[in-house]
């Protein structure tokens, strides 16, 4: 059925959310959706996890533990509001470099805005990019994150490959993003939200329900948690592993360049 999961396999490429597109062709859609959310991407979050999503990217970056030093790198990818990024510079003193690339321009330019309120433009750079081909030497990253950004990338296998590439030798990848629920009443409970509820408010917010339409639908198409580790793995990370938040609604994936 269309609503079922795709696997360690394949599949997301062709998969815009519940309705199959050609290879190719996914990417430009994506990036209208990103356009249109782009001002509201903050509120989009809030209304996607009940507000969550801060806690879950607080403990993503208690994960990765920056260093404070001035010579630690990150690549923030799909990161365009600079949210995680932000938060990184902050968690290393202000003394760490980002990076935050993203394929859609919308997107970098609110998180350049905020990085100049913030004043932490010096600690960032903000590059329009595609996952799938970073503009990136081999080893040039001490870590690699991406938050809610991985199931809108249509060749996950090749983006997690391009992630192992552009690490240093014992770097770290972590991913955060919306998972499967492995809690019988919340699966529930979080499917009726998600399907009734968040479109209807995303059309209040924004206007337009089809983006949030989509993006509900893509959490339900991206594969669980245990065939994305596998995926993860087979990109060539070591030490492999996954941490449910929430039920399993989202999930932080871990993998290590050794």
């Amino acid at each position: 059925m269309a609503e079922s999961r795709t696997s360690a396999d394949g599949g997301m490429e062709t998969s815009y959310g519940f309705r199959e597109v050609a290879d190719g062709e996914k990417q430009g859609l994506v990036n209208e959706v990103f356009h249109k959310v782009a001002k509201r991407y903050d509120i989009m979050n809030d209304v996607m996890s009940m507000g969550l999503h801060r806690a879950w990217k607080d403990a993503m970056i208690s994960a990765l533990n920056p260093r404070k030093d001035a010579a630690y790198k990150v690549l923030d990818v799909a990161g365009g509001t600079g949210d995680i990024a932000f938060r990184i510079v902050e968690a290393s003193n202000r003394l760490a470099h980002a990076t935050v690339l993203d394929i859609n321009g919308s997107m970098l330019g609110v998180g350049a805005e905020r990085a100049e309120k913030k004043k932490l433009a010096g600690n960032l750079t903000f590059v329009e990019a595609n996952a799938e081909e970073l503009p990136f030497e081999p080893n040039s990253f001490d870590a690699y994150t991406i938050a809610f950004g991985i199931r809108n990338v249509p060749h996950i296998d090749v983006a997690l490959k391009e992630a192992y590439r552009v690490l240093k030798r014992g770097g770290r990848l972590l991913v955060l993003e919306f998972s499967e629920v492995d809690l019988p009443l919340l699966d529930r409970v979080y499917d009726a939200w998600s399907f009734n509820a968040i479109p209807q408010f995303g059309k209040a917010i924004t206007g337009d329900a089809e983006p949030y339409q989509y993006l509900v639908e893509s959490i339900r198409k991206f594969p669980n948690q245990q065939d994305f580790a596998t995926m993860i793995r087979e990109a060539g990370f070591s030490r492999v592993s996954f941490t449910n938040y929430t039920g399993g609604i989202a999930a932080l994936h871990s993998g290590w360049k050794l």
